[in-house]
């Protein structure tokens, strides 16, 4: 018999219970289902299955070639693309995996800017794609906070890039996909666009399609997908490997068997059938009517935050957002994002820090926070909730250093999230 763990259960119920009373604005989280919460902490964990469904180097996968075979075809339904692949642990994985497999070490890469909003994955010379790859980068305007495609086009041009990457982690419009896809076949450029923050919103239509344009997608699923932590690659159609990559079996014809490959065994071993298993439930929910009602909130409750904050005079980048989250520049306030994040967390009001561009500050201090509405919306909140919200934190910054004032705030913001019981997990 096993002695029995007292102390994680104990930790997982305290964080359950943050997780209950406080406000989760984290543009990159979630709350997932009771049924996917099942499947990622299910008997699935047990399994060993390298390979893919149908030819895997271990016995007894049949039925989870099943599972990850479902959740192939749902992911392909949801986004109406002809090849997947689920197996990817993360985002940075699945980015990973695809750079391997497109790229040679020492190629140009042209991303957007992290300290515009970026992400760390598109060539952060901190990152293994800015140490394998040669890195640049497109930034936004200083005046408007949007991205200039004649920039794009220019660096393009000047830089001769073999992958042009469009996606973000802190930017709240939506892309030009036609104009970046022209701008790639100009310079002889793959297009890839990472999506794991709006994939959601993208997956029912309320933001532009990349797939008709970018030869890759890229994905994670538990942000506005609200599934389980993971990451997943994606193609709208299959095509001929350009490269003339094959292994011995002259095998490696298509860019889906280049991709597969690079995922196992080039970046990682054994998938996580439980997490494949919860992507695939996540990706069901995502086709239902309920799910397109939900997002549609999502989106306009990140537009109703971002007017509240204006009337108040604060400070959005791009003065307002397309899709679930908005960046709040506090120049004007004469607070850091660490001490904004650090006051809004005394209150359970949860945030990050996070640059803006052309930030003068560190990335440990910063001048601005990151809001999301994808977690709350989840809990239930609507319009009129979403004013409140603002209220309280205008109330904790204009009260920064009022312990009585901000514990106040702590106290309400948890009766008031009584009213949304976390229904999505036991």
């Amino acid at each position: 018999m096993i002695k029995q763990d007292t102390i994680i259960p104990l930790l997982i119920e305290k964080e359950k219970k943050r997780q209950t009373e406080g406000l989760e604005l984290i543009a990159s989280e979630n709350f997932v289902s009771a049924q996917i919460a099942a499947a990622a902490g299910s008997v699935l964990t047990n399994k060993y299955a390298e390979g893919l469904p149908g030819k895997r180097y271990y016995s007894g996968c049949h039925v989870v070639d099943e599972i990850e075979s479902l959740a192939i075809e749902r992911a392909k339904t949801l986004f109406n693309v002809e090849w997947v692949n689920v197996q990817p642990h993360s985002g940075s994985q699945a980015n990973a995996a695809l750079m391997m497999a497109v790229l040679n070490l020492g190629d140009k890469i042209l991303g957007f800017n992290l300290a515009h909003g970026g992400h760390l994955t598109h060539g952060s010379p901190i990152n293994f794609s800015g140490k394998l790859y040669q890195s640049f980068f497109y930034g936004v305007n200083r005046e408007t906070g949007y991205i200039e495609w004649q920039e794009v086009a220019q660096k393009a041009r000047e830089t001769k890039p073999a992958m042009i990457i469009c996606g973000a982690s802190a930017y709240s419009r939506d892309w030009d996909y036609p104009q970046l896809r022209a701008i790639a076949d100009e310079v002889g450029a793959f297009l890839w666009a990472d999506i794991a923050h709006p994939a959601g919103l993208i997956s029912q239509g309320l933001l532009n399609n990349p797939f008709p344009y970018c030869h890759f997608v890229t994905s994670t699923t538990h942000k506005t997908l609200r599934g389980p932590r993971g990451g997943m690659i994606l193609m709208a159609k299959d095509f001929e490997n350009p490269f003339g990559k094959t292994n011995k079996k002259g095998a490696l014809h298509h860019m889906s068997a280049l991709l597969d490959s690079a995922v196992f065994p080039g970046t990682q071993g054994g998938p996580l059938e439980h997490i494949i298993a919860a992507k695939a439930i996540a990706c069901y929910e995502a086709m239902t009517k309920d799910y397109k009602t939900y997002v549609i909130q999502v989106q306009k409750n990140a537009k109703i935050m971002a007017q509240a904050f204006m009337d108040k005079g604060y400070k959005i980048v791009s003065d307002g957002t397309d899709n679930h989250l908005l960046l709040l520049d506090l120049t004007q306030k004469n607070l850091s994002g660490k001490q904004a994040e650090t006051a809004l967390q005394a209150a359970d009001i949860t945030t990050n820090k996070n640059l803006i561009p052309f930030d003068t500050t560190s990335p440990q201090v910063t001048s601005g926070i990151r809001l999301g509405t994808a977690a709350i919306t989840t809990r239930g909140l609507v319009e009129g909730d979403i004013l409140l919200v603002v209220e309280w934190i205008d109330r904790v910054l204009k009260n920064i250093a009022d312990d009585f004032q901000i514990k106040k705030v702590k106290q309400e913001v948890n009766k008031y999230m009584r009213n949304f019981p976390l229904t999505t997990v036991d």
